[in-house]
């Protein structure tokens, strides 16, 4: 008795049927198309843009199809005569069926104007095979193929497979008039006047940031990368918040007790929802962090920050705190949001801390990041939503003197780089400064102690409570720094007000 298989009639017979069925195809539209391909070159047009040679269900058509297309693109002659003479020089002749099969794809070719058409049955038949295929594979998968691949992950790694296969072959590209792409940028410029300080996009709640950028756009990759303790999630998070606190001003702006369509997602793949919670809490209640987790808070400032968590409560802030998250898994949860309550933005906490979609086997660590890049960008422009993701340097920065951040800081530098719309620093000078506190003991005289000690107290008196968020790549405008206000005690960001005594515009 078989203990391990499905029993008879069970669920297993059937999918035994399916596997016995033969692959979707259409020889007749493949040796139709080909035909009209030899008699009129121009037939090509038709289907250049969207059909390839491993598109054909049988290898000899997508043989010939390489070969005509090969032609087609030098400027040449693709006809009977000259793709014989081919492969005849290239000894493939009989393997194409030699001269009476191509004498036959000519008796059964269709008109020029149906050669698109054509093309497409083809194409449809291919991404058939490749969902049978797929499904395959789930089966095969979820019998045990791969046992190193538990339920979940074997799921993630279906989904992925679906995604690629309808990112490589979904909608057709094409040129879109130039009076349709004018009165898209009108759009934009009409949102960007109508809006405070000319923000386009969604506001950050920085001025400075949303002067220089105009906010935050739709289908962007932005890098936000940075050594340890210079404040990344700080910022990431201020970042979020007032995203999320302008989603929530313009839903209430008709309804004051409307619930906004939109919102902020947080990937927090280090903290924990409540500890990235009471992060929050402590930068809008100021109330130190620290204290609120030992318990060192007087009745006021209790009462003070249950009175700021009940007014972040109505947010529309979404924090997933998985650890390892895969870009697959982190892909559906973001389009089930999207669907359920609205998505504005999404932020990951960090890059480097991500896996790629389960199944695959990346060769290298440069790979596996490049991977999640290209599918961090996927989703922004799937989504049609900015994601933020966030970054660690390299130690490089380290052993320079002037340790403010460049490209090739970047840790995988090339695909991160590469992938992003934007990258942005954060670097924070009074954090070095504090480390090169000069030592008596490194002095001949206490002359030159005193002299080394009150310069580097004036450095640190100016550079105290100030960071700078150097953007060093813009696809869309320009480079520079921005400099910020930065509460260590609180870690919180705000803007810099460099005409008051204060010194924080928040």
């Amino acid at each position: 008795m078989n203990t391990f298989g499905p029993p008879p009639g069970s669920l297993g017979d059937g999918l035994l049927g399916l596997s016995q069925r033969l692959p979707p195809a259409n020889l007749e539209a493949e040796q139709a198309l080909l035909g009209a391909l030899l008699a009129n070159n121009k037939a090509y047009e038709r289907v250049s843009e969207f059909l390839a040679a491993e598109h054909f269900a049988d290898a000899i058509h997508g043989r010939i199809f390489a070969a005509i297309q090969r032609r087609v693109e030098a400027g040449q002659l693709a006809d009977a005569v000259t793709l014989r003479a081919e492969f005849e020089h290239n000894g493939l002749l009989d393997e194409v069926g030699g001269p009476a099969y191509l004498a036959q794809l000519l008796g059964a070719m269709v008109g020029v104007i149906n050669a698109g058409e054509y093309g497409r049955v083809i194409h449809d038949a291919w991404l058939r095979r490749q969902l049978v295929d797929i499904g395959e594979t789930v089966v095969n998968r979820a019998f045990g193929a791969e046992p190193e691949l538990d339920a979940r992950q074997q799921l993630e790694a279906a989904e992925q497979n679906l995604f690629d296969l309808a990112k490589d072959n979904g909608a057709e590209g094409g040129f879109v008039s130039f009076e349709k792409a004018l009165a898209t940028a009108v759009q934009h410029a009409a949102a960007a006047f109508s809006n405070p300080g000319g923000v386009s996009g969604l506001s950050t709640g920085l001025r400075d940031y949303d002067a220089k950028t105009g906010g935050l756009h739709k289908s962007d990759l932005l890098i936000l990368a940075g050594r340890p303790a210079m404040g990344k999630t700080a910022l990431a998070t201020k970042i979020a918040f007032g995203a999320a606190r302008a989603i929530l001003q313009k839903a209430r702006e008709a309804d004051p007790n409307a619930v906004p369509r939109g919102g902020v997602a947080i990937f927090s793949l280090e903290m924990s929802c409540d500890q990235l919670a009471t992060r929050l809490l402590s930068e809008e209640a100021r109330i130190s962090g620290d204290r609120i987790r030992r318990g060192d808070i007087a009745q006021r400032d209790f009462d003070r920050f249950v009175e700021v968590s009940r007014e972040l409560q109505a947010l529309p802030l979404y924090i997933d705190d998985t650890p390892a998250i895969t870009i697959s898994a982190l892909r559906t949860r973001c389009r089930r949001l999207q669907r359920t309550r609205g998505l504005d933005l999404v932020v990951v906490d960090y890059l480097q801390l991500m896996r790629p979609a389960a199944g695959t086997r990346p060769e290298s660590r440069v790979l596996e990041i490049s991977m999640i890049t290209q599918g961090l960008k996927a989703i922004a422009k799937e989504l049609s939503i900015p994601v933020i993701a966030l970054s660690q340097l390299s130690r490089q920065v380290e052993s320079r003197e002037d340790k403010r951040p460049q490209l090739s800081d970047l840790r995988e530098s090339g695909s991160i780089e590469q992938d992003a719309d934007m990258v942005m620093f954060i670097y924070r000078d009074e954090y070095y400064l504090a480390q090169r506190q000069p030592k008596e003991l490194t002095y001949d005289n206490a002359e030159k102690y005193g002299d080394a000690l009150d310069k580097w107290q004036r450095d640190m008196e100016q550079a105290h409570n100030k960071a700078e968020l150097i953007i060093a790549k813009q696809r869309h405008g320009p480079t520079g720094t921005i400099k910020l206000f930065f509460e260590s005690e609180f870690t919180r960001f705000g803007d810099l007000d460099t005409q008051h005594d204060g010194g924080y515009g928040d």
